[in-house]
């Protein structure tokens, strides 16, 4: 049953318009965010929840972090299977220690704000309009399409690339110290994986190429994440750092692989393991 969804309750509507689409405020908005798209492959909306509304967008995400699948791994910036055919100097040799938990979609009550926003129509083609999409579809993923990222203390989420093209986030609380957000914005593209630079990123030696941004409670980020390598680095202080990750895709069915989905949830189902018919849009390393 789908679920009344009134984004006017909690999203500042008179900065970003999202219910006066084509109005030349609306475009104004869009605008703003396809230039910073073009310019850095990421956009910030600050405030984009009003502030009213705060609390309980941060207190929604305490309820459920418990819920959180938590398990230290050692994966690398693909989140896929170690090939043995792999060259020596590929950077999929490189180990990563993935620190951070998700609470899964379908641990996430639909009367949530960050389950109202992911269903609403006009927040959808809000996002396609950033994007220059004329529709987005959400990621068909049962787990992974709509997800809180957990970062307990010492925790880290580490360099990877993201399973769909691009990527909605919104901080639901944010922790007293690190946790800040990193990229390299169009490292790779769908033409090329750019071995040789995300390499030098991961051993320390492309610096110039890595951006940083602190985000607040309530900032919405749009990202172009499957072709930016990033991260959060380790958060300092006992408070836990929130971050709602809301999936769209350009085509409709894309799912995570099987090693993706249990590495984010500790679980997968049988959609996942038909792994041959997985939809991708493009021919890129998961």
């Amino acid at each position: 049953m789908r679920i009344a969804v009134d984004i006017a309750d909690f999203v500042d509507i008179e900065r970003y318009p999202l219910l006066r689409e084509r109005t030349a405020a609306w475009v104004r908005c869009i605008e703003r965010v396809r230039h910073d798209l073009a310019a850095a492959d990421c956009s910030v909306l600050s405030g984009f929840i009003t502030a009213r509304r705060l609390a309980d967008l941060g207190a929604e995400g305490r309820a459920i972090a418990p819920l959180a699948w938590s398990h230290i791994e050692t994966v690398n910036a693909y989140n896929v299977v170690l090939d043995q055919d792999l060259p020596e100097w590929h950077p999929g040799w490189i180990p990563l220690e993935r620190g951070n938990a998700f609470v899964a979609r379908d641990q996430i009550p639909p009367r949530f704000l960050i389950s109202q926003l992911f269903h609403s129509r006009p927040f959808q083609r809000f996002v396609a309009a950033c994007f220059g999409m004329k529709r987005v579809f959400a990621l068909a993923d049962p787990l992974s399409g709509l997800c809180l990222n957990v970062l307990k203390t010492g925790r880290e989420h580490p360099w990877h690339f993201d399973t769909n093209e691009f990527t909605v986030s919104l901080l639901t609380q944010k922790s007293k110290g690190g946790g800040v957000f990193e990229y390299c914005p169009n490292i790779r593209s769908p033409e090329s994986e750019n071995f040789s630079a995300v390499r030098d990123v991961l051993e320390g030696r492309g610096g110039q190429a890595v951006r940083r941004i602190v985000l607040e409670v309530g900032d919405l980020v749009l990202f172009r994440g499957r072709y930016s390598l990033h991260r959060v680095t380790a958060v300092e202080g006992e408070t836990e750092r929130h971050s709602a990750i809301l999936a769209y895709t350009r085509v409709p069915g894309v799912v995570g692989s099987p090693e993706r989905t249990r590495q984010l949830f500790g679980r997968t189902l049988s959609v996942h393991l038909a792994a041959a018919e997985r939809i991708r849009a493009d021919g890129l390393l998961d």
